[in-house]
């Protein structure tokens, strides 16, 4: 992906002055927040930081220069962005497609501007099926929105990425099954998925999902299940060891961005050391 070639040339103008970076066999470790803890993730030595497209969309183009030229004096960038879409809607009735395309080109150029590679469209509220609505309108319609943001993205340099999410948060496209098989359906090389590890958990889903839908899958988010906090220990959760154990077996080699409870202070010297210990 064309930003990792920037980062090395990041990383030889920094020589070994700063913080060594996150990276473990080839996977960089990212993390989710408030863009004002992008500093703070830079100094830890995380890989690249993932803010939410939402928040981004809501600031002043002052502001937005300002976090712009804070992000291009970092040695890393916002590869990856999340929480695409805020107000408008996908599904049901309400849809405006001349509204979403014109968000979605606004937003993808400041994501571009930041260096962003993936924007995450989990964005439950955008997508969710309102009570009697046909769910095979409402799937006809995130194909439809989806080939469209597809054509968005590649003239970006961009891919957006389908999150799978619970049943506690949406209605519809809940396990890396389902995302797999509307990735399959909308076939647009600038559309692929993630897993994200506390969404299959609570789903109950088969971390084998991995193997199946390797080829699309561009991202990974994780969380411990157990309180959505940050991960610290290999002995949380009995799903851990078989997660990465797929994950090595089909040579992930793209981001994982830890999303869950918790601070930059308090927990991520051993989060970091937890993703050293399972991807090693």
């Amino acid at each position: 992906m064309m930003m990792k070639s920037r980062r090395d040339v990041l990383l030889a103008l920094a020589g070994g002055a700063l913080p060594a970076l996150a990276k473990i066999q080839g996977i960089e470790i990212g993390v989710c927040g408030a863009i004002d803890g992008f500093a703070k993730a830079e100094a830890l030595g995380f890989d690249y930081f993932e803010p939410s497209v939402a928040a981004l969309s809501v600031l002043s183009d002052q502001a937005f220069a300002e976090i712009r030229k804070q992000v291009l004096a970092s040695r890393i960038r916002c590869e990856t962005c999340n929480n695409f879409i805020r107000t408008l809607k996908v599904v049901g009735t309400d849809v405006d497609a001349k509204a979403l395309k014109a968000y979605m080109n606004q937003m993808l150029d400041r994501c571009s501007e930041l260096g962003t590679e993936i924007v995450v469209w989990g964005s439950s509220g955008s997508r969710n099926v309102p009570e009697g609505y046909s769910r095979e309108t409402a799937w006809a319609q995130i194909k439809e929105f989806l080939a469209y943001a597809g054509d968005i993205a590649r003239s970006k340099k961009m891919v957006i990425a389908i999150e799978p999410l619970r049943h506690a948060e949406s209605n519809i496209i809940n396990t890396g099954a389902e995302g797999l098989r509307l990735v399959r359906e909308v076939n647009h090389p600038n559309v692929k998925m993630i897993i994200d590890f506390f969404h299959l958990r609570s789903e109950n889903e088969d971390p084998k999902i991995l193997v199946e839908a390797a080829s699309e899958i561009v991202h990974i988010h994780f969380a411990n299940p157990k309180g959505r906090v940050w991960p610290k220990n290999p002995d949380e959760d009995p799903e851990y060891g078989r997660f990465f154990g797929y994950l090595k077996q089909i040579h992930y080699k793209e981001g994982i961005s830890i999303e869950g409870r918790g601070t930059l202070d308090a927990d991520a010297p051993a989060s970091l050391e937890f993703f050293r210990q399972e991807i090693k």
